[in-house]
């Protein structure tokens, strides 16, 4: 299982389009604070019906959206 499933189970199980959620808000979410790794398991996401689209560090927020 990787770290960042529960991630991908929150956004399938909420079935929206589109999500814009901050890190304290994914912090929340996978209990842990994310790091330079979600680089590398944010293609997971797909798996999961979601890709993820912007990754901002000046807003603190990644956009998800539905495929």
């Amino acid at each position: 299982m990787s770290k960042y499933e529960p991630l991908w189970k929150y956004l399938k199980d909420n079935n929206e389009n589109n999500y814009k959620l901050s890190f304290e808000e994914i912090k929340n979410i996978i209990g842990f604070e994310i790091d330079h790794s979600f680089l590398t398991y944010k293609k997971e996401a797909k798996d999961f019906g979601y890709e993820v689209g912007k990754i901002s560090l000046k807003e603190k927020s990644i956009i998800f959206n539905k495929i």
